[in-house]
């Protein structure tokens, strides 16, 4: 690798928004989540469609909360760059074959579990005063805490500072996106964030230096993150005893002592006041502005990336881990047009519960771009076509997926097309309000895209269903997306045949019952009958209800 594509990787895995918001309230899923008009690879009915929410159920097993964020936002609007995916396979490789570097990976991420919390409540907590600090209090949707905000800080603070100092220790890596994490992570330190959080911090004219920038000779006040501070401590006590000795020492002729003892008795209990006073301040004019400071830091939004980042990577390793099935990494490549061979591919979301879950193939490759599935309902088609969405998503976002061997073209987007009569434009029906779902996809469309249709919207006549889905898949076609067409129509699919257009495959039945298989060819039997005498409603289950209430009606007028 030289070392402008090395440049160019690196900065391509920051291309993400950050998972630490430099607003008032801390990142959650639903900031990620695919809406109009912001999404990218996934728009939000894809994202329904598929069952994005379930699927990242199924994978996560991440640690923290950083990467469970990061594994969402990868899952939601991945990054179609092959250069990045190859770079996390790389990483993921690595993990898997050197035990080392994965003992010492899950060991760095379980050790900042427990107060990675600690960061979140400096940066997003408010702090009400008061001499205690208690447990947070969520009130529309902000963590509330007692006490000044010290604690926090200290804690906060610590938690970066640790898992700074911890990175150290961590071998050294081969693969490039390890060692760019890791870089992070150890040269955070080099920054200004990190001399303020790791202290101590001085006060210049509203200005906050760092050890380094403070003046030799100059003395400036230091911020102590603690509401006791020694100084106006001694200062008090010293006062207080000075006044004390005035009046039993320097004045007994006055036989005026008893006037010191008044002035300790209201004196000491204003000592808590002057504290509380002190706490507010260090908060408004010290914490509070260093947090926003720290907030607005992009080196700190990177650091805390990469501590996700980690845990995701982590997460796919443990995700293989936890099925007993043949897993594998696609082969990633770069090429113009969209790509996807995988075989003996398993839906990720049903083998857990069905463990003989049957496998099929598939390839969506120059010749078979256009891919038209027939057969009756209840064979396996929308499962299939679901394996192909979510399996495309998994294996874009390095992720390993349930497979003996793959390879793919990163999609530039991902449409999955379902009807949909629960959303219907006003005056426009059932029809126009798919055909507009359709157009929105066709428009939006690359040779990098991969579309799949589950029924296309049809005229009123057979005419015009046929000159319609023509256009539209022969569109497609033409365009150079990777399509999948679900249909009954075998008319259609015998005309685009005919011109040589297509890959064909149909659900295999044996003994009147469906496989689950997907084989060559076009199914034009609808399995209609067998469905209905399966529900008790075939024609010979109408014939004897009729003849029933016929012989009762009889019985009666008798």
């Amino acid at each position: 690798m030289n070392i402008s594509s090395q440049a160019i990787s690196e900065e391509s895995i920051w291309r993400h928004p950050f998972i630490l918001s430099s607003g008032d309230r801390p990142v959650s899923i639903d900031n990620f989540r695919p809406a109009e008009p912001d999404h990218t690879v996934l728009d939000p009915k894809t994202y329904e469609a598929i069952e994005a929410e379930k699927l990242f159920a199924t994978i996560n097993h991440t640690r923290t909360e950083a990467g469970r964020l990061c594994l969402y936002r990868s899952l939601v609007r991945p990054l179609p760059d092959a250069q990045v995916l190859r770079m996390k396979q790389e990483a993921l490789r690595e993990i898997e074959s050197n035990q080392n570097i994965c003992e010492a990976l899950e060991r760095y991420v379980e050790k900042g579990v427990k107060d990675e919390r600690e960061l979140k409540y400096l940066l997003y907590g408010e702090f009400t005063g008061g001499l205690t600090t208690d447990v947070p209090a969520e009130r529309s949707g902000r963590l509330e805490f007692g006490g000044f905000g010290y604690h926090q800080y200290r804690e906060g603070t610590q938690y970066v500072v640790d898992r700074v100092a911890a990175a150290k220790t961590l071998p050294q890596p081969e693969s490039r996106y390890l060692q760019i994490l890791f870089a992070t992570l150890q040269t955070f330190e080099q920054t200004h964030v990190y001399q303020l959080m790791k202290g101590p911090v001085y006060l210049a004219n509203d200005k906050f230096k760092t050890q380094q920038e403070k003046p030799r000779f100059l003395p400036l006040p230091r911020f102590r993150p603690t509401i006791f501070k020694w100084v106006p401590a001694v200062l008090f006590i010293a006062a207080i005893y000075a006044i004390m000795l005035f009046f039993e020492i320097l004045a007994p002729e006055l036989g005026a002592s008893y006037i010191g003892y008044g002035i300790l008795l209201l004196t000491v209990p204003a000592f808590p006041i002057v504290l509380l006073a002190m706490g507010a301040s260090d908060r408004d004019s010290v914490i509070y502005p260093l947090r926003r400071l720290y907030r607005q830091s992009e080196d700190l939004a990177r650091l805390y990336d990469t501590l996700g980042m980690l845990d995701e990577l982590l997460s796919f390793h443990r995700f293989r881990a936890s099925l007993q099935e043949p897993m594998t990494l696609p082969k990633v490549l770069d090429e113009p047009h969209h790509l996807l061979i995988v075989d003996n591919a398993k839906n990720p979301l049903l083998i857990h519960d069905h463990p003989d879950y049957v496998p099929n193939d598939i390839v969506l490759d120059t010749v078979g771009r256009l891919l038209i599935i027939t057969g009756p309902n209840s064979g396996g088609k929308t499962a299939y076509c679901k394996t192909i969405a979510q399996l495309q998503l998994l294996g874009q976002i390095g992720c390993y997926i349930p497979a003996t061997s793959a390879q793919l073209v990163p999609a530039e987007r991902i449409y999955y097309q379902v009807p949909d009569p629960g959303q219907l434009a006003a005056g426009m029906g059932r029809f126009g309000h798919e055909l507009k779902r359709t157009r929105e996809i066709f428009f939006n469309s690359t040779p990098r895209s991969l579309v799949v249709l589950d029924e296309l919207s049809e005229g009123t006549t057979f005419e015009e269903k046929m000159t319609l889905s023509e256009y539209i898949l022969k569109g497609f076609h033409q365009l150079g997306a990777s399509t999948i067409l679900v249909t009954h129509n075998h008319e259609l699919c015998e005309r685009l045949q005919s011109e040589g257009i297509g890959r064909y495959l149909q659900v295999e039945f044996v003994q009147d019952g469906p496989t689950h298989r997907m084989i060559d060819g076009i199914s034009r039997v609808s399995h209609a009958h067998r469905v209905a005498s399966e529900i008790g409603f075939s024609k010979a289950d109408v014939d004897k209800h009729i003849e029933q209430h016929l012989s009762g009606s009889n019985n009666k007028t008798s």
